[in-house]
């Protein structure tokens, strides 16, 4: 099961390689091959009915490139793994997702982003893929040396191979404080968007939509003006994003200073990654049409409440990712945090989509969503660029699944 314990895999079998050379054999003799990181994807995105491959086993790698700024890391480490290291030399990822516990191919596979008007998605930090393909021969590619093949082999779904290595851009270590305000209408959010979301290196927006109000995750570094943003009111106490429970889970608030991969995620690496009794959406929106779009939501607010736990807002620069849901437009993005009910949540989903479906929104590859496959697809322009990289590394389909037949059919 995943993550959330909403998807069961259909997998024949289950394999835990310790080498890369067993890798290379399980993907070698399997016929239907796929790759499963953390398991905190909603959709069926890693599901296959043959041979699925956990890569937490594989030796757990951290090689610093002090010359390049570049770290090169084991596919199934997860962020929680590899960031402690690569600040203990120096170093620092220029972003993160809400949750440490994710493994990195699989965020970077999927288009897994953190917040800030600066800052990309996490896959746009990869400098350098290291594969497993479908003969099981060991394939690399380097951004500088063929960045139009690398821009969409990167975000790229598990469907051109199973990856092993990837090398990351890495820059010099930095320090945050993180400061939450309440209280704030959403229609100061609607309206001061610019303003909020400039006001620290990384900000989150929660609200209910419901209420009609918000509270704010400012997570500004030490190196760089503080911006005061007067709205709402600090809070004094430490806060979970979800109303009711227990902050002890949340990276440290108030204020105290710490370093990046401290503050940059909502919650503590050492915290352990409990089975999510929730359901999750999420819609890349052009950064634009931000005010729109919190218009178009407010208005059936009341229908979201019954079901909707918290939802949260955030910014994504452009990329030039070809799967990437931020791909060539500075990005918003709408989260929602539902209850555990699909039968209730997908028909009120339907309600969300038709409404951003004005917007262009492209949904979260890994989020669950009501769009059609050949609807999620029409949102990018690379999509048949990607189905030619698909028949040049993969033409038997070995690494494919219903999820990837489906939104990229007629490969063959």
């Amino acid at each position: 099961m995943n993550w959330a314990r909403n998807l069961t895999f259909s997998a024949a079998r289950v394999h835990r390689p310790g080498s890369v050379g067993e890798l290379r054999q399980i993907v070698r003799n399997g016929t239907q091959v796929r790759a499963v990181g953390s398991g905190h994807s909603f959709s069926p995105i890693a599901d296959t009915v043959g041979d699925l491959i956990r890569l937490d086993g594989l030796p757990r790698i951290v090689e610093i490139d002090r010359v390049n700024s570049m770290v090169t890391v084991s596919a199934g480490m997860h962020y929680a793994d590899i960031a402690p290291e690569i600040n203990r030399a120096g170093f620092a990822l220029a972003n993160l997702a809400a949750l440490p516990h994710v493994s990195v191919a699989g965020a970077c596979a999927t288009g897994t982003h953190g917040s800030g008007d600066t800052q990309r998605c996490l896959a746009a930090a990869v400098a350098g893929i290291q594969w497993i393909g479908p003969d099981g021969n060991l394939n690399e590619l380097q951004k500088a040396a063929d960045p139009e093949v690398f821009a969409g082999s990167v975000v790229a779904l598990g469907a051109l191979g199973i990856v092993t290595r990837l090398t990351l851009e890495i820059e010099p270590a930095f320090d945050l404080r993180q400061r939450v305000r309440q209280g704030i209408s959403l229609d100061d959010v609607a309206n001061r968007f610019a303003e909020i979301f400039s006001a620290a290196y990384s900000a989150s927006v929660f609200t209910d939509w419901h209420s009609g109000t918000a509270m704010v995750w400012l997570k500004q570094r030490t190196d760089q003006p503080t911006v005061h943003l007067q709205v709402g009111e600090p809070l004094s106490r430490p806060v979970h994003p979800t109303p009711g429970i227990s902050p002890e889970a949340c990276t440290q608030q108030l204020g105290v200073v710490g370093p990046w991969h401290e503050r940059l995620p909502h919650f503590r690496a050492e915290s352990p990654m409990w089975t999510g009794n929730e359901l999750q959406s999420e819609y890349f929106l052009p950064r634009d049409q931000a005010g729109p779009a919190f218009s178009a939501i407010r208005e059936i607010a009341d229908l979201l409440a019954p079901i909707l736990l918290v939802a949260e807002v955030r910014t994504v620069r452009a990329d030039d990712l070809w799967l990437s849901p931020a791909y060539g437009r500075d990005s918003v993005t709408f989260h929602f945090t539902w209850i555990k009910n699909t039968v209730k949540v997908l028909p009120i989903l339907q309600v969300v989509e038709e409404r951003l479906s004005r917007f262009s929104a492209r949904p979260h590859w890994g989020k669950i969503t009501a769009m059609t496959p050949s609807d999620v697809t029409a949102h990018y322009q690379r999509a048949d660029g990607f189905k030619n990289l698909l028949r040049t590394y993969d033409p038997d389909g070995k690494f494919r699944n219903q999820f990837i037949e489906n939104h990229f059919p007629d490969v063959r």
